[in-house]
C-alpha cells in the first residue's frame, strides 16, 4: 500500500502543472476569455472539445481540492491535487481500454487477436510512461482513435469517420492521420465500385459526400459555434509555430540529426578559422524552445516541414487510392503516416511516434 501511494505522489513534468491551469482556466472563467487566458506560460493550447473535457474534470476536481482551480495558484500541487490528477487519468484510461476491446471484436477471430492484441495495446508502456509518470491525457484520445479504426474495420464508414473528426477536436496532432482517412473513405466510401465517369458522377457518390461532409463539419461547427467570435485567438494558440522546429527533448528525426550536423559544421569551421563572430550557438534544449537560427545549414521552416511531410506520405496515399477494399491496408497507412509526420513535422514531441506504435500493434493478429 505504502509504494502504491508513493507512485502516485512521485515523479511529474510540467504537464502536471499544464493541465491543473487548464482545470482552473475552464473552471473560473467564462467561454470568450479561455484561449486569450495566460497568467500561467503554460496556457491553454488544445482544440475546444479538449478545453470541455478540462472542463467536465473540472466539478469532480473541486471536490477534493478547490484551490487547485484558483488561476493564480501557479505550480500548486497539494496531496489531494496530486491524487485527484492520478486518479483522472486512471479513470479515463477506461477509454482506451474500451477501444482496445473494439479493435480486438472487429479483427478475425484467432488467440492472436484475443491474447497478444489486448497485451501489447494495454502494456504500452510508451502510454504508460507518457500519461501516468510524464502526466497527460493521451490515454483518452488514442482509445477514441481506436473507437474510430474499429469502425473502420467493420465496415462502419460514417461512425469511424464521426469519431475521427472528435478525435482532430480534441487534440489537432491527429491531423497527421487525416490523408489516409481521407483517401480511404474518398475510394471505398464515396468512390464506391468502378472508378469511371458514371460512377464518379452517379446520384450515390453525392449522396455519400453529403452524408460524410455533413459529419466532419457538423462536429467542427458545433465545437467552435462557441468562440465563432474569436477563432483567429484560438488558431494561434492551437498553431504556435513561433516554438521552434524541435521540441526541448529532441524526437530522433530527421531534425535531430539536421541539427546536430548544423553543430558540428559550425565547430569545424571555427577551428578551420573560418570567420563566423556574427554567429551565436544556439540553445535547442531548453524547457520552452522557441525559434532560433541554424548556424550553417539553411534554417528550417513550418512550411517546408509541411511539404516535405506530404510529399513523404504521396506514395502511401497512391497505393491505399488503388489497393483493394482491405482495412488492413487502411491500417497500415495510418501507421505509415505517422511515421513520416514523426520523421519530418515541425516541433515533434517524443511521445508523437505513440501515433504509429499503437496502430502498429493492431497488426500482431496477423
Amino acid at each position: 500500500m505504502l509504494t502504491i501511494t508513493n507512485k502516485i505522489y512521485s515523479s511529474r513534468s510540467t504537464d502536471f502543472e499544464v493541465h491543473r491551469n487548464w482545470l482552473a482556466i475552464t473552471q473560473s472563467l467564462p467561454v470568450n476569455k479561455w484561449y486569450f487566458e495566460n497568467t500561467s506560460q503554460w496556457t491553454l493550447d488544445y482544440p475546444p472539445l479538449f478545453a470541455w473535457f478540462e472542463f467536465l474534470l473540472s466539478f469532480p476536481a473541486a471536490y477534493f481540492d478547490e484551490k487547485m482551480l484558483n488561476i493564480n495558484h501557479i505550480n500548486y500541487s497539494s496531496e489531494k491535487t496530486v491524487l485527484f490528477q492520478r486518479l483522472s487519468v486512471i479513470f479515463t484510461d477506461l477509454v482506451y481500454a474500451f477501444g482496445v476491446y473494439k479493435c480486438s471484436s472487429a479483427l478475425q477471430k484467432g488467440w492472436r487477436k484475443d491474447v497478444v492484441l489486448p497485451i501489447l495495446l494495454i502494456t504500452n508502456c510508451g502510454l504508460i510512461m507518457v500519461d501516468h509518470i510524464h502526466f497527460q491525457y493521451n490515454g483518452v484520445m488514442y482509445g477514441i482513435l481506436l473507437i474510430s479504426i474499429a469502425y473502420m474495420l467493420q465496415g462502419e464508414n460514417l461512425l469511424s469517420a464521426f469519431w475521427f473528426t472528435v478525435l482532430l477536436n480534441m487534440k489537432h496532432i491527429y491531423i497527421y492521420l487525416a490523408p489516409a482517412y481521407f483517401i480511404y473513405l474518398l475510394r471505398h466510401y464515396c468512390f464506391k465500385g468502378a472508378l469511371n465517369v458514371k460512377n464518379i458522377l452517379s446520384r450515390n457518390t453525392l449522396k455519400h459526400f453529403l452524408a460524410l461532409g455533413s459529419i466532419v463539419i457538423g462536429v467542427f461547427l458545433v465545437t467552435f459555434l462557441p468562440f465563432m467570435d474569436h477563432i483567429p485567438q484560438v488558431m494561434s494558440r492551437l498553431f504556435p509555430f513561433k516554438r521552434g522546429l524541435c521540441h526541448a527533448y529532441w524526437a530522433p528525426n530527421i531534425w535531430a540529426v539536421y541539427n546536430t550536423l548544423d553543430k558540428f559544421l559550425f565547430f569545424g569551421a571555427m577551428k578551420t578559422g573560418i570567420n563566423l563572430e556574427n554567429k551565436t550557438v544556439a540553445s535547442m534544449t531548453g524547457g520552452l524552445v522557441q525559434e532560433f537560427s541554424h548556424l550553417v545549414l539553411p534554417n528550417i521552416t513550418p512550411v517546408l516541414t509541411m511539404v516535405l511531410t506530404a510529399i513523404c506520405m504521396v506514395p502511401a496515399m497512391i497505393k491505399l487510392f488503388l489497393l483493394n477494399k482491405q482495412p488492413t491496408n487502411f491500417v497500415r497507412c495510418i501507421v505509415v503516416c505517422g511515421l513520416t509526420s514523426f520523421m519530418f513535422g515541425w516541433h515533434v514531441h517524443e511521445k508523437a511516434i505513440l501515433m504509429s506504435i499503437i496502430p502498429l500493434s493492431l497488426d500482431s493478429h496477423e
